[in-house]
């Protein structure tokens, strides 16, 4: 629904005023929605033992934050400042809830009422009893109602040592200890598999061999800790038969393609142990196979309140309403445009001397004018409705969720914002074929200029047509020929109103230079759209497709440029063709490079399908220290989105055939250390090597205390003589 809006919006031209009300209510918010504080499980430290504390977040009524997968917005996050020798875990997460705005839509999965985050803190063992400490915290979250508001404070605490084993918190003590007694995990009377299909996954829970259940589950629902599984998708469950449930569950569209397991929390409202302790069972299923065919069933409650309005499903009547509303103030301001507000006066008064000044015969021209715009807006749409019967049949679904798609819509904003910014223009000799027609008298001449006012006369409509084109795309036919219709009143309104009152055109504004300030003004709101476009296909494509994208983008743009530059008005013919080709060669070669390329697998018995990719696996000094217990060959990756020669580093190696095979044939377990953002834990292992900077890669041979050290910049040749002169033997 925001990306809908979102198009509509732009494609009227009025893209800042929706902009301006989330952020004028967010000014007016206080900041106190969620309240923040540090608390102990116990009373004093204990040297060298751990010590439980726990983030507390009181939420305001109907306010919220986000879980460690937050479906929208962004999961709480510590950043701690503790005195030397000190160690932090992770932020041990309680099973979350389905949240919900106002309007019942589902908006991620996350956390109300008053919150404790638990955290193992470990002492350093050189404390002396006696001391004090203060611990401190950087939080900081998205806390959303209707609107977000990004949260933070320093939390602190400050604890005596002491020697003796240390006695509960009076106050927290037993809080903190039954919510890391609550917190998700598996329990033997439960048994979990996972299976998985194109676009639907299973999920099945079934009472382990020979015991029986304290409790029977109920309201299940699924909480995917990887984005693998739709978030806001209702999820079907249906008994198995054997006193255990089957959970069917749509893949999300920008989850991990090569998740090779089922990750997350099932969440059981009455729980999985008596007293309904254990709300979550924390889910770590390897796919075992195809899912199997969807078959109709009940929803389960958490899924029906989930609702079931997708990209697919028409609007809510009252967001209905307010497109419209925006569309016919759209259609407005193309009467704003530097060729269509001249025109307006003149095409009046040519009403007035057509009709002798008869009142009755002035408005009857501009009606007719009205309904020369009411049928090319109409039969825009019909052609589009046609395109998308079409494209159904292709399997063109949901199109917004086609990179394709995506990435043509933002190509056409962003050659349409190009325009408006004066980098070219628009072909003019459509618009004197325009003119031409509009010489017409009579009826014929009013009902043609309605007709060119939409597609021929008005070349510089087009950046507000080429958006519209995408957003009717992207909503049901109903609302494509009401979102066009309620544009083309509110192109026609100028003509209609003073049609009725012709003296009205002595008080319009006379044409000049504002006209073209505010037709580029209204090139930003392209831009934007341009952006949240990128954003959209970087969650559908790979670090390297999105990449090419953006250097496509660059090349589309050179291409406009050459053909504004070398194709302006009163060029010369050898000089304005240099444009034209220059537009072709340069735009055929960006979009070359920025084409969404197809992820389906590759033929069976093809090279691609003979050397399979490698998955990579989250790097911990634990992931290392398990790895090697096994007497797997380690290679670690640490890397970041930002390093260039880290991304082609990858595109060599693992783009050789060669490794892939070797990798696969010699079980190499592959671990990478993501530094894009920061991680102090990578950190702290490239200063143990002495370093600073990544690309940084190891190969930890089995049985070999320390590792071998790759160059930053690496070739097939180099890994794999590594690989052959450390990696064991396959099991």
């Amino acid at each position: 629904m925001l990306l809908r809006r979102l198009l509509l919006t732009f494609c009227v031209g009025l893209a800042l005023l929706p902009g301006f009300a989330p952020a004028a209510r967010a000014a007016l918010a206080t900041p106190n929605h969620v309240k923040a504080s540090l608390v102990a499980a116990d009373a004093t430290i204990q040297p060298g033992q751990p010590l439980t504390v726990a983030l507390r977040l009181v939420h305001a009524p109907h306010w919220h934050t986000y879980w460690l997968n937050p479906g929208t917005g962004l999961p709480t996050n510590l950043e701690w400042k503790l005195p030397a020798g000190w160690k932090a875990g992770p932020i041990q997460w309680p099973a979350p809830i389905i949240l919900r705005d106002s309007k019942k839509t589902v908006v991620g999965n996350g956390y109300e009422g008053d919150l404790l985050l638990p955290v193992t803190l470990t002492a350093p063992a050189d404390l002396k009893a006696g001391e004090t400490v203060t611990l401190t915290a950087d939080a900081d979250w998205l806390m959303c109602e209707d609107v977000c508001i990004p949260g933070k404070a320093t939390v602190s605490l400050t604890l005596p040592v002491a020697a003796a084993a240390p006695q509960p918190d009076a106050a927290w003590g037993e809080k903190i200890r039954a919510v890391v007694a609550g917190l998700p995990r598996a329990d033997a009377a439960w048994t979990l598999t996972a299976a998985r299909g194109e676009k639907v996954g299973t999920l099945t829970v079934a009472p382990a061999p020979g015991t029986t259940p304290a409790v029977v589950p109920s309201g299940l629902h699924f909480f995917s800790a990887d984005g693998f599984i739709a978030f806001d998708v209702p999820q079907v469950v249906k008994p198995d038969g054997k006193g255990g449930f089957v959970l069917e569950l749509k893949i999300a569209n920008d989850g991990p393609a090569d998740a090779k397991q089922l990750l997350g929390v099932l969440v059981s409202e009455t729980g999985w142990l008596a007293g309904g302790k254990l709300r979550g069972l924390e889910v770590a299923a390897t796919f075992t196979g195809p899912a199997p065919a969807s078959s109709a069933a009940v929803s389960s409650p958490a899924a029906k309140a989930a609702g079931g309005s997708g990209p697919g499903a028409p609007v809510a009547p009252g967001s209905l309403l307010g497109t419209l509303a925006l569309a016919f103030i759209g259609g407005l301001i193309l009467n704003l445009m530097p060729c269509v507000f001249p025109v307006i006066g003149i095409k009046i008064l040519g009403f007035v001397n057509q009709s002798g000044h008869q009142r009755s015969k002035i408005v009857a021209h501009g009606l007719v004018f009205a309904l020369g715009v009411l049928l090319s807006f109409w039969a825009l749409a019909t052609v589009l409705a046609v395109l998308r019967a079409g494209g159904d049949q292709l399997g063109w679904g949901f199109q917004l969720q086609s990179p394709v798609f995506v990435y043509v819509l933002a190509v056409l904003m962003l050659v349409f914002g190009m325009n408006m910014s004066g980098v070219f223009e628009f072909g003019l000799g459509a618009t004197a074929v325009g003119s031409d027609l509009q010489t017409k008298s009579g009826y014929a001449g009013s009902f043609f200029t309605g007709v060119l006012a939409t597609v021929v006369a008005t070349p510089c409509s087009a950046p507000f047509l080429a958006p519209a084109l995408g957003a009717a795309l992207a909503v049901s036919t109903f609302e494509s020929y009401t979102i066009f219709t309620a544009i083309a009143v509110g192109l026609s309104m100028p003509y209609l109103t003073l049609s009725a009152f012709p003296q009205a055109v002595k008080v319009l504004p006379r044409p000049g230079a504002w006209m073209e300030t505010f037709k580029q003004f209204m090139a930003f709101p392209l831009y934007g759209t341009v952006g949240y476009m990128i954003w959209v296909l970087a969650a559908q494509t790979s670090d390297e497709g999105f990449l090419n994208a953006l250097f496509s983008f660059v090349l589309l743009a050179l291409a406009v440029w050459i053909y504004g530059r070398w194709n302006a008005p009163g060029a010369k013919p050898a000089r304005a063709r240099f444009g034209q080709i220059g537009l072709v060669a340069v735009g055929a070669l960006g979009l070359w490079v920025g084409w969404p390329r197809s992820t389906a697998a590759a033929p069976a018995g093809s090279a691609a399908a003979l050397a399979p990719a490698v998955v990579w696996e989250p790097w911990s000094p634990e992931a290392v220290a398990k790895l090697r217990a096994e007497s797997r060959t380690v290679y670690v990756d640490f890397t970041a989105r930002w390093c260039a020669t880290c991304q082609t580093n990858k595109k060599i190696v693992f783009g050789s055939d060669e490794v892939l095979r070797y990798f696969a044939a010699n079980k190499i377990a592959t671990l990478r250390a993501d530094w894009t953002n920061k991680d102090p834990r990578i950190t702290a292992e490239l200063a143990s090597y002495q370093r600073s900077a990544v690309p940084f890669n190891l190969i930890w041979a089995p049985g070999k205390d320390a590792p071998v050290i790759l160059p930053e910049l690496l070739t097939p040749g180099i890994v794999l003589d590594a690989l052959k002169a450390t990696a064991a033997p396959a099991k």
